[in-house]
């Protein structure tokens, strides 16, 4: 019998050409409720989904053929894993497609900053020339400090590596080692350049805060008012990584009061679960502040959307069915 695949969002179409390949029949259902995929998700071996609907609980149950879900990117947090594993459901990711994109986005947004590129363009354009108060700062001899030190956690420090600058990392769940294949196979280059440091010695000599972590109850608001408090000397913030790891109150509050100096935010607590648009709901006078502060730059949680990236986490998708499933 034929093992159907049920595309629940758009992806890179390398994923159905190899699945293809490999004897699955792939079809798509972009537009159908929770409730409607449920209906027909027992005819289903797998599905491919990137964040349009929680695949929790309920829908597991109604999914009775399911062997394994394929999430096209890193966050895990719309998907039941525990659950699904229960069931001996395969949940799979592909945070090594994207990672590269990641780590050179939150570099272009802090040197964006940093060189007050964003004003400068905006100056020029209206025939404004301003040398002196578009001085830059450098970011060597600066500490950067990371906050979760998995994938992309690791590929911002490579791509620090060049910038003779300090990398610091805190993982609460890892023990950042030198030696290839002793972090989920990656080679060397991607912890050779950084120092693996408690939370106190974070605090402590950080000048740049970057944030690598998912998204639970236990990061919900990570980055607080408490948080932020706890830093040594004024820092810059960059988040990559989750809207809802950083409260925008209390960043708003490190602004004005200059505990932080500047943010760059590719992602915001304003989001939708899909990431796909800003809440419907009436944007609240802290984000108003965000937009029209030369102290933050703004992107719309695109840091791991590339022309590469876009291949890629379709390909390690494929890859990982391969290697567990084999053909039909």
């Amino acid at each position: 019998m034929t093992k159907k695949v049920l595309f629940l969002d758009t992806v890179h179409p390398i994923l159905e050409e190899r699945l293809s390949a490999l004897g699955y029949l792939c079809e798509h259902d972009f537009t159908s409720s929770k409730k409607e995929v449920e209906t027909k998700i027992a005819d289903y071996f797998g599905i491919v989904i990137r964040s349009r609907m929680p695949i929790d609980k309920s829908f597991l149950d109604h999914a009775i053929a399911l062997k394994f879900i394929a999430r096209s990117g890193a966050g895990l947090e719309n998907i039941d894993v525990s659950y699904a594993e229960k069931k001996q459901i395969n949940v799979f990711n592909s945070p090594e497609g994207n990672m590269t994109a990641v780590g050179e986005h939150a570099l272009g947004m802090l040197l964006m900053l940093f060189n007050q590129l964003k004003k400068g363009d905006d100056e020029v354009r209206k025939g404004i020339w301003d040398r002196e108060g578009n001085r830059g700062i450098e970011v060597a001899g600066k500490t950067i400090g990371i906050i979760g030190y998995g994938n992309m956690g690791s590929a911002f420090a490579k791509t620090l590596s060049g910038l003779s600058c300090n990398v610091i990392a805190y993982d609460k769940y890892k023990t950042i080692l030198r030696h290839p294949d002793s972090y989920r196979g990656q080679d060397d280059s991607h912890y050779k350049h950084v120092k693996q440091v408690d939370l106190e010695t974070l605090f402590k000599e950080t000048d740049i805060l970057s944030i690598h972590l998912p998204l639970s109850d236990e990061t919900y608001h990570y980055v607080d008012k408490h948080f932020l408090s706890q830093f040594t000397k004024p820092i810059y913030l960059i988040n990559t990584a989750r809207g809802s790891n950083v409260s925008i109150p209390a960043l708003v509050e490190a602004l004005k009061s200059g505990k932080v100096l500047g943010a760059c935010l590719d992602v915001l607590e304003y989001e939708t679960s899909s990431f796909e648009t800003i809440s419907e709901k009436k944007l609240p006078e802290d984000f108003k502040y965000l937009a029209q502060s030369e102290k933050v730059i703004l992107s719309p949680h695109v840091a791991g959307w590339t022309k590469e990236s876009h291949i890629k986490l379709s390909s390690f998708l494929a890859d990982k069915i391969e290697h567990t499933f084999g053909k039909c």
